[in-house]
């Protein structure tokens, strides 16, 4: 009787603990918009985005710091809206995606800053250096599909800032470009 009772409990303390793991999401790539834009000679900022995101997220909503987020970027999915220059930015001058076809970034600090919001710090790999990037991340919310109710979508957003020439990227200047690239991103995230 007394095996059975310290058995049940047990059970009860596992499952209790499951209920307050991380959830896992997948990045949704169709909603997902990874945005940069720097200086442009003083008259303007240049924008562009990467069309080709994937990545993964764990997610404790009790303790945010203890969530993660991994994201892959396809440097060769770079676009600007003009395909001459999407050209040149994949060159050797600019990300040199032949030779280092994904930019990736892998989490290793969250810091809650208030009830929504957190400072994300990960290791970002650009052009074949990593260096550790700090993002501002707001989450948005979460809600099941209004067409499948099955379905758990989770959003974020984020922006932060690197300097090109940390990552080797030092033909900006040659261009009347940077020195800082800002980030803005948001992307959605499927539950599994």
């Amino acid at each position: 009787m007394k095996l059975t009772g310290l058995t049940a409990a047990l059970a009860g303390l596992l499952m209790a603990g499951s209920v307050f793991a991380a959830d896992s999401y997948e990045v949704d790539p169709t909603h997902a918009w990874i945005g940069f834009k720097t200086g442009h000679a003083g008259w303007s900022n240049a924008h562009g985005i990467f069309k080709t995101v994937a990545g993964t997220i764990s997610f404790d909503k009790d303790d945010v710091t203890k969530s993660s987020i991994e994201l892959t970027i396809d440097a060769a999915s770079v676009d600007t809206n003009f395909e001459k220059r999407n050209e040149h930015l994949k060159s050797p001058d600019f990300l040199n995606a032949e030779e280092f076809p994904q930019i990736t970034f892998k989490s290793t600090a969250i810091e809650k800053t208030g009830e929504k919001t957190a400072k994300v710090t990960g290791d970002l790999t650009l052009v074949g250096t990593t260096k550790p990037v700090t993002l501002d991340v707001t989450w948005n919310g979460e809600s099941p599909l209004p067409w499948d109710a099955k379905t758990i979508k989770t959003g974020f957003s984020a922006t932060g800032s690197i300097t090109g020439s940390d990552f080797g990227i030092t033909k900006m200047a040659d261009f009347g470009l940077g020195p800082d690239i800002k980030l803005d991103m948001d992307f959605e995230a499927i539950k599994k």
